[in-house]
């Protein structure tokens, strides 16, 4: 395949979207050095186009743009913010066909998920946009005589946000629509893979007239760019998604200057279908928990534990609807596109050879699509996996189904919970007592019955143990870009005098 560059400005209605250097203190900038990162569309494996590998330095001027920026913006009546952010939501509407089409060439979702995409990023801006104005003054009964007393929050000052390729515009908004509603200004790293639906948003945003050092993004090598703002004390927070291993590194890196954290790390799903569930509602909710986003989804269903009553039927029928499946470019609008680099489909073929040398069957799938290019993988379903199989071990990310019978609720909610990860967890079951208890003993952030669908703005997303700390979305997701002021005020003689 060609590794020519070619610029998607020609697909676009509004070629000014494609923006090509960092946005910094509201001005487009390349790096001094001249610098750049080449980036390739993993449906083709052609050049799109490339954007600026920043310094260190520059990565620093970033937060002095956003030092500057927080005392007027933080000052602004809520309503005015409100009124911005209203305004930035209005924009990413208007360009969605635009936005969708450039993460397909950058990250190759399908068109119709990239579009889903970006309604999903659009709802954070305007659910933040109606927080900004939320009171956020709270009285407290005094416990001390002639008092009073009050809580403030205030915003903590510049949130640094580092975020991945499998999400590259709702990632984004998610954290920053919520800090910038809080008073925060942000400088933002996106994946070097997915840099363009960032910088999109960033020329949205000008659009918008967010003030010019609210909203910065850095583009470049990741410890170049992300070190500096965990070493600076001017920047108070510090959101991440992403890997588990790098979010323990930033954890460790952002102690010595005491940062606020919102970390959203790895998954590693159990989907638990009962003897008594619907078999064909938990056979349409395990394709969509399992392969949305080719896989490449931090929520994907990677443990698939079926009670034996009923493993049989649901192994023949999930993989004839997986055998189905269809894969190709994504604006062809596949059900499953490209992963997204090399290291992903190496894991796949990793992970079906030990289940396989362990004594799982392949129902489907099993290889890769070398005639659509080196990036394909087929969706694969595999039977019969021992829990000693990498696969029920490690995070797959990718389209690799992995499906073990059980006895005994008991016995899975043991298996389930047997894992450092805890970010969401699938039960199809229709007794009330059961949904009770796997609700309560699941070790999970997140647990969704009878459904796949539970994310959206209004909720708080996160997870337990080492799938991360904090919440995002909902009122909770603006917890960590605030700080509580407790002020207990004594006026003295308040006597009225004739």
């Amino acid at each position: 395949m060609t590794q020519e560059p070619v610029s998607p400005r020609e697909s676009l209605s509004d070629p000014s979207l494609f923006q090509a250097d960092c946005y910094i203190a509201g001005a487009w900038r390349a790096a001094a050095s001249g610098d750049r990162i080449s980036v390739t569309d993993p449906g083709n494996g052609n050049a799109i186009g490339s954007v600026p590998s920043m310094s260190s330095d520059e990565s620093r001027g970033a937060v002095d743009a956003a030092q500057r920026a927080f005392p007027a913006w933080s000052a602004m009546l809520p309503q005015d913010r409100a009124a911005i952010l209203r305004r930035w939501f209005e924009e990413v509407r208007d360009a969605k066909e635009d936005l969708a089409r450039i993460m397909v060439l950058e990250q190759g979702k399908p068109i119709s998920e990239a579009r889903g995409e970006i309604d999903y990023a659009a709802s954070f801006m305007e659910f933040y946009a109606e927080e900004t104005k939320r009171p956020n003054i709270e009285g407290v009964t005094s416990h001390l005589p002639d008092a009073e007393v009050e809580l403030w929050r205030e915003p903590v000052g510049v949130a640094a946000l580092v975020t991945p390729w499998n999400f590259p515009c709702a990632m984004i908004t998610r954290k920053a629509t919520a800090a910038m509603a809080a008073g925060c200004t942000v400088v933002v790293h996106p994946s070097k893979e997915t840099p363009f639906s960032a910088l999109a948003l960033a020329e949205t945003a000008r659009r918008a007239g967010v003030p010019d050092g609210v909203f910065n993004v850095v583009t470049g090598d990741p410890e170049t760019v992300v070190r500096p703002w965990t070493d600076d004390t001017r920047v108070r927070a510090l959101s991440f998604t992403g890997s588990t291993e790098i979010g323990r590194l930033l954890y460790e890196r952002s102690a010595r200057t005491v940062k606020r954290l919102v970390l959203e790390l790895g998954g590693h799903a159990p989907f638990i279908v009962f003897d008594d569930a619907d078999l064909d509602i938990a056979v349409d909710s395990a394709m969509g928990a399992k392969f949305a986003t080719s896989g490449q989804d931090c929520l994907g269903a990677n443990r698939i534990y079926v009670q034996r009553g009923v493993y049989d039927a649901f192994c023949e029928r999930f993989a004839a609807r997986t055998a189905d499946l269809r894969i190709g470019y994504g604006m062809d609008d596949p059900d499953i596109g490209p992963l997204m680099n090399p290291n992903a489909v190496a894991k796949q073929v990793e992970q079906v050879a030990d289940a396989q040398e362990k004594g799982a069957r392949i129902l489907t799938g099993g290889k890769g699509r070398d005639d659509l290019g080196p990036l394909y993988f087929e969706p694969t379903v595999l039977a019969d996996v021992p829990p000693d199989a990498k696969i029920f071990q490690e995070e797959t990310f990718g389209p690799v189904a992995a499906i073990t019978p059980f006895e005994t609720e008991g016995e899975v909610l043991a298996r389930a919970n047997d894992t450092e990860y805890g970010l969401i967890a699938y039960v199809h079951t229709i007794d009330p007592r059961r949904i009770f208890r796997l609700s309560r003993g699941l070790q999970y952030g997140m647990v969704a019955v009878n459904r796949t669908k539970v994310t959206g703005a209004p909720i708080p997303f996160g997870g337990m143990k080492q799938s991360g700390l904090g919440r995002e979305g909902a009122r909770q997701g603006m917890e960590a870009f605030t700080d509580v002021k407790y002020v207990c005020r004594d006026y003295g003689d308040l006597t009225l005098v004739e």
